[in-house]
């Protein structure tokens, strides 16, 4: 097994001014060459540190740093990099002409600084950075790689995709990890697992399994490792066919996704128009599906009917029904999603009333409880949900019901 550690300079990332979002993403992808990720460090921007953290990780056969490449005097990572190994720094014009491209496409002006970021490790191996100015670097010693790329997201990831992984692929004999996520919603996390104990007892050793939740959704990855890609990819397939019978109506996608779009492909597929009225979720359906690029193709608006008065005036709810069942009932939610379809004229709407909390519940109607409608081409539909007592949590999962209700009716009708 190779073994990978990851090294995150940046006294932002220690002091928790910036997410560090490279180590993640780097794990993941490593994990997918068929590395094991075992260690991740984050430190400050010093020599020291960048010494220390690289004479306590000579175990690994891969380490990759991100961070202190930039042209500012605290990105002292390539300096302390090509001291480390004992190369000097030489002008390297292929790094002068990509910098050059870079400002010249930014309409900006070359300056000291720009140039000094052509200076490279002679001896080192040049990744190319056709995104920023600094480059990435390639060293290898007493047959392990070190690999540093700058901090910048995207730089990171464009130079490591394009660059970093076939160089990777052509030193390391590598048994490549092959993952497939299958989307599930509308199952809690424990029930899921019961729902799906007979089917993991027969799993082969060699197929791994977890179950990765977020508020409404969960990700089931299969994982599994070997040189025979095809074969890996077979069993794989044999096991989510297996998981089509089990539960088909809670698969949404078959590929890592989010619930938003696979609803917004299926309005568009069928050439449908939705609307959303939303109380308790407080227009967070509406920020889900104006998220999509292309959503104005199906999505035509909202109205957040966040008061009684709101609801009566614009959804056209009655006063007696609010008075009688409450906001928080089938009976006005219902009205609210027709409201919705009529004012917006669209095929389908969507409707949410509940109480997210942390205040607001009584006896008959806890914190989390949640009424959703939805309002389609041949009928009205409203389902009622208890999510518990965070407001956060509940309106996330009031969201992704919400979602998953009208994708259901879609496919029904």
């Amino acid at each position: 097994m190779m073994i990978a550690e990851i090294i995150a300079i940046g006294d932002e990332i220690l002091i928790g001014q910036t997410l560090d979002t490279n180590s993640n993403w780097l794990a993941s992808e490593l994990t997918i060459l068929g590395f094991s990720v075992q260690k991740i460090s984050a430190i400050s921007d010093t020599k020291n540190d960048i010494i220390k953290a690289l004479e306590n990780s000579e175990s690994a056969n891969l380490r990759i740093i991100t961070g202190g490449l930039g042209p500012t005097s605290d990105d002292i990572t390539k300096l302390v990099l090509s001291e480390y190994f004992n190369f000097t720094l030489e002008h390297n014009p292929q790094v002068f002409e990509d910098v050059c491209a870079v400002i010249n496409s930014l309409n900006s002006t070359m300056n000291i600084l720009n140039k000094e970021q052509a200076l490279f490790p002679k001896g080192a191996k040049l990744l190319r950075n056709k995104q920023g100015t600094a480059p990435g670097m390639w060293f290898e010693n007493q047959g392990r790689i070190t690999i540093s790329l700058p901090g910048v997201p995207f730089e990171m990831k464009y130079i490591f995709k394009n660059e970093a992984i076939p160089e990777i692929k052509k030193f390391f004999e590598l048994a490549f990890n092959y993952y497939q996520s299958i989307m599930i919603a509308g199952y809690g996390e424990s029930g899921l697992a019961l729902k799906l104990k007979n089917w993991q007892k027969q799993l082969s050793e060699n197929i791994s399994i977890a179950y990765l939740p977020s508020p409404g959704i969960i990700k089931l990855r299969l994982g599994i490792k070997g040189s025979d890609l095809l074969k890996n990819k077979e069993k794989i397939r044999t096991e989510v066919n297996k998981l089509l019978d089990i539960i088909p109506e809670y698969i949404f996608s078959l590929e890592e996704s989010l619930l938003e779009i696979e609803v917004g492909m299926l309005l568009k597929n069928k050439k449908k128009t939705l609307s959303t009225a939303e109380s308790c979720t407080g227009g967070m359906i509406a920020h889900l599906l104006t998220s999509i690029p292309g959503s104005s193709e199906y999505y035509k608006g909202s109205t957040v009917a966040y008061s009684n008065e709101i609801k009566e005036k614009v959804l056209l709810v009655s006063k007696e029904d609010i008075e009688k069942h409450g906001a928080v009932s089938h009976e006005v939610v219902e009205k609210m999603a027709a409201g919705a379809k009529k004012i917006f004229n669209t095929d389908y709407s969507i409707a949410t009333s509940g109480i997210a909390g942390p205040d607001g519940g009584t006896e008959n109607k806890p914190i989390g409880t949640v009424w959703i409608a939805i309002s389609g081409p041949k009928r009205t539909i409203s389902k009622l949900f208890n999510f518990g007592n965070r407001r956060d949590i509940n309106i996330q999962r009031s969201s992704m019901a919400a979602l998953n209700l009208l994708r259901l009716e879609i496919l029904n009708d």
